[in-house]
């Protein structure tokens, strides 16, 4: 049988069922359901547009690459057939190039078979007459002096010129010539040599480029104007770039490569456009894609992923709208079983209050039966005393003494099982703090039975030394109770990482472990032993105290307690505290001698509403020689204070009628007059809270005389409570 907290009845509560808070739930949960797809539906319409037009602006960078290899091969070649014309030509005249117009016919026309996209070779004079052609021999009557080719040769010589397409007046074939001009040695002009490209060349490479790619063109462009030479569009609706104030900027700016989207007169959603310079000529290889095939195939795309997402999404919508109609059934009936449940409640209620008064009668009993025996010390002794004159009481005052500490311990204890006494946290190395304590616990045992104590090097822990000893002497009052008789009991400690019996507890502790061979406990009886006013013991031998304080101590260290017992195998109660890592302090004892009473002319101001407890404390200080003015609240108090009344001690209490308390008082000393020391008295642990925020000396009342008489005459408290 093992118990690891304390075991309190289950009080059954009125079933409740927050059936709005659940429609909000669902409410919520559909419209996430709607919201969430819809988001992400969004984001990868958003991602998947911009993934397309990322490919197929690197598609049309590949594309403009690839024409553009083709355009400067090809412009290379006619530049290099020019130039090898015009080496043969020298620099001949018209009438030397008429002599021998035959052999070069010749020449032309074996240049012009090599190279496919040639269409013809002419040498025209300077007045712009046909002189040589590699198509006719002897050449007809021409002349180009009125074509624009012409002219910008002769001006630009010896840069080649790229006209537009035009016709060929010979063949009737469209074609895209290169000129340049001829000069003689003293640069006079001699002519031009024109090379005629067939546009069909480029159109045929341009189809096979593009024939794959929807929306896609490509087109040579010159720079000086932006006119198409070739263009070739997948389309019915082709772009032009040349439209474009970023095309035109890109020309005027002679910028190598590039691209940008644009709008086209043609195309309701604009294009996108790369482009490349074709080397150092003045000719430009632009790509463009129709971005409203982009769209088509984008939407047609995102339908089909939008129908296959709305078959999960509607049965998610359908479950929630069930689960809609479900709940409000749920709601009919459990009103219905409400009605039902709350009649057995309220006769269950009825018995746990007969219970808590029976076990609180029982507290009441105990209490007032072991109060009743000390006041009885009391009557009986103070009756002795007036019988005596109040002279040679020694012994009486010893018997009093000794309930008023009995009193003390059963005020302590019950305090402690509230959790309200005040504690004082030490910190301990149990291998010697145990050993040292061992006489007091065999004292609670008994001489009938044999203490054995195993220590281990364990490590240190805080707590409260006087509630660890209390503990352990409840343990051993309990195990002296099973034993009824002579035995044994074994104390070990030992040092325990995460504790895999006490699943609450995780980290490093120091196990504590008592152990008897008692009779032990039934089941019934473990499971209530740590419940407050539970006893087995005999008539009114026990209050029901005992282990509730030793759980009480154990949850205030920050550790926990078990009971592992059976009956006929004993019982062992361990105490789990976690260990400590404050630094290690010493801490010398002072051992104060009271001045005398004529030396003494420490002024106090005791301000305390029980008249007795002020008439004992008075007593006590007089005793030390001070001067003594009591005052029933802290408003009598300050009032003596502002009247100008001065002390070198204030010492409080802090729950007092009116409207200040002491913890009022101690901040209202502490602002207007820091040269008077005040500390306060208390009972209760949650007042001590406040006192330490504002850094006042607490005494725990009964208070040790010594730490009094020590704060009174500034000499450090024996054990401070801060």
């Amino acid at each position: 049988m093992s118990i690891n907290t304390p075991h309190l009845w289950n009080e059954p509560a009125l079933p409740a069922r927050n059936f709005s808070a659940m429609r909000r739930v669902l409410a919520a949960m559909l419209l996430a359901s709607v919201a969430i797809p819809l988001v992400c539906f969004a984001g990868y319409c958003y991602f998947d547009y911009q993934r397309r037009l990322a490919a197929i602006a690197e598609g049309l960078d590949r594309l403009t690459l690839v024409a553009h290899e083709q355009a400067l091969k090809v412009f290379e070649m006619n530049t290099a057939i020019a130039g090898r014309v015009d080496d043969v030509l020298g620099y001949d005249t018209p009438a030397g190039i008429r002599q021998r117009e035959a052999p070069l016919h010749q020449r032309l026309a074996d240049m012009s078979a090599d190279s496919p996209q040639v269409s013809a070779i002419s040498v025209y004079g300077p007045a712009g007459v046909l002189l040589a052609s590699s198509l006719y021999s002897p050449p007809p009557e021409v002349s180009i002096n009125d074509r624009d080719d012409f002219r910008a040769a002769r001006d630009l010589r010896p840069q080649p010129y790229f006209s537009l397409p035009y016709v060929e007046r010979l063949k009737g074939e469209t074609v895209v010539t290169t000129t340049v001009g001829r000069s003689d040695e003293r640069g006079a002009f001699l002519g031009v040599v024109s090379v005629a490209l067939r546009r069909s060349y480029f159109i045929d490479f341009y189809r096979q480029l593009i024939r794959s790619s929807p929306g896609m063109s490509v087109g040579l462009y010159r720079r000086v104007d932006g006119g198409a030479l070739v263009q070739v569009a997948n389309s019915d609706r082709p772009v032009e770039p040349a439209g474009s104030a970023a095309f035109t900027r890109a020309l005027r700016d002679n910028v190598l490569y590039g691209s940008f989207e644009t709008g086209s007169r043609h195309v309701t959603w604009g294009a996108i456009v790369s482009f490349r310079r074709a080397g150092a000529y003045p000719l430009y290889v632009a790509t463009t894609y129709d971005k409203q095939v982009l769209f088509h195939d984008w939407s047609r795309n995102l339908l089909v992923v939008a129908a296959i997402t709305a078959v999960p999404c509607a049965a998610i919508w359908a479950l929630i709208l069930f689960s809609f109609l479900q709940l409000r059934t749920e709601e009919l009936a459990w009103r219905h079983w409400q009605n039902e449940v709350a009649l057995r409640i309220s006769a269950e209620a009825a018995s746990r209050e007969l219970m808590k008064l029976g076990a609180m009668g029982n507290l009441v009993a105990n209490v007032a039966h072991a109060f009743n025996n000390l006041l009885a010390v009391v009557s009986s002794i103070t009756a002795l005393a007036r019988e005596k004159a109040f002279s040679n009481l020694e012994p009486e005052v010893v018997s009093l003494e000794g309930a008023a500490l009995d009193a003390r311990t059963l005020a302590q204890r019950l305090m402690s099982v509230a959790r309200k006494q005040i504690l004082t946290p030490a910190l301990l190395h149990l291998d010697a703090w145990l050993p040292s304590n061992g006489p007091v616990i065999q004292v609670a045992l008994g001489d009938d039975i044999e203490l054995l104590i195993q220590v281990q090097d364990v490590w240190p822990v805080m707590v409260d030394p006087r509630e660890l000893q209390a503990a352990l002497v409840n343990i051993a009052c309990n195990a002296k109770e099973a034993m009824r008789g002579p035995g044994r009991v074994t104390l070990r400690c030992r040092n325990l990482t995460s504790p895999v019996d006490t699943a609450a507890l995780t980290g490093e502790y120091v196990l504590i472990s008592v152990s008897d061979n008692g009779s032990g406990m039934s089941g019934p009886v473990a499971r209530h032993a740590f419940e407050p006013f539970f006893t087995t013991k005999r008539g009114a031998a026990g209050t029901g105290l005992g282990l509730t304080q030793v759980l009480s101590m154990c949850d205030q260290a920050g550790g926990a307690a078990r009971i592992d017992s059976a009956a006929g195998n004993g019982t062992t109660v361990s105490i789990y505290l976690p260990r400590s890592r404050a630094p290690i302090t010493t801490q010398t004892s002072q051992t104060i001698d009271p001045p005398s009473p004529a030396a003494s002319s420490t002024a106090v101001l005791l301000v305390e509403d029980d008249v007795h407890v002020a008439a004992g404390v008075s007593a006590l200080l007089e005793l030390f020689g001070c001067a003594v003015i009591h005052e029933s609240s802290a408003d009598g108090a300050l009032m003596r204070l502002r009247a100008g009344d001065r002390f070198d001690v204030v010492l409080s209490d802090i729950q007092m009628p009116g409207e200040l308390n002491g913890i009022d008082l101690a901040e209202e000393v502490q602002r207007r007059w820091p040269h008077s020391r005040i500390a306060l008295m208390t009972g209760y642990a949650e007042e001590m809270t406040r006192a330490r925020g504002v850094g006042i000396p607490m005494f725990g009342k009964p208070f040790n005389v010594d730490e009094l008489k020590a704060f009174i005459f500034d000499s450090g408290p024996v054990n401070p409570r801060w």
